[in-house]
């Protein structure tokens, strides 16, 4: 497999990709490396967006955030600078059932047929351009950061930076730049959220202060 990801412009539904992905596997096993190399750029934004639908609550399941934000980090850079993402060698080559694996990529595609018709290629100056997927994948990062905040307990600090990740990697797999807008609205609308608990919680601590002085 190439070391590079090949990312070209598509205007295929990810209902339409995966099928792709499924009518390529052949053989008893098939390995992870073998999936990436075949679906390319929309198996890292899949990958990304995947990674973002447990934070997709009011509030965040414990330890999660973490994990999942560090993956959706490397993934996105990797989707920045056009590069597959580093992987261990045995996760990456080991091998997994094709028997297995095939019905669980058709009950996808059943899934994402149905988001596919509120999708379509707009606004194309958001979604076309080496620069501009790059800005796209760091702002996917940058949520990937805002995700591993350790304010799981607190409602919507992990399930904003959530939605921005998911809107934004679907929103460049369909080529959707008002999608892609849409997740950085809730970017922006997490900084200004953050900022808030920020100020608050440094209020509270200026009012402690003054009461035990």
């Amino acid at each position: 497999m190439q070391d590079h990801a090949q990312f070209e412009d598509s205007t295929a539904s990810l209902s339409a990709t995966l099928r792709d992905v499924i009518s390529r596997i052949g053989g008893s096993s098939v390995t992870l490396r073998d999936l990436m190399s075949a679906v390319g750029e929309h198996g890292l934004l899949l990958l990304c967006a995947v990674a973002a639908l447990p934070f997709l609550i009011p509030v965040s399941i414990p330890g999660v955030s973490t994990v999942f934000g560090f993956a959706i980090i490397l993934i996105s850079l990797a989707i920045t600078f056009n590069r597959m993402p580093w992987l261990p060698r045995k996760i990456l080559d080991r091998k997994l059932d094709s028997q297995k694996l095939v019905p669980a990529l058709e009950k996808g595609v059943s899934i994402v047929s149905r988001l596919d018709n509120y999708l379509r290629p707009r606004m194309s100056s958001v979604v076309e351009g080496g620069a501009v997927n790059r800005l796209n994948g760091l702002a996917i990062a940058f949520s990937g950061v805002l995700l591993m905040f350790p304010l799981g307990l607190i409602p919507f600090s992990n399930t904003l930076p959530g939605i921005a990740v998911l809107l934004i990697a679907t929103g460049m797999m369909q080529r959707d730049g008002l999608v892609v807008l849409a997740g950085y609205a809730f970017i922006a609308i997490t900084v200004i959220y953050f900022s808030v608990l920020g100020f608050m919680a440094f209020s509270a601590g200026q009012g402690v202060a003054a009461l035990l002085g």
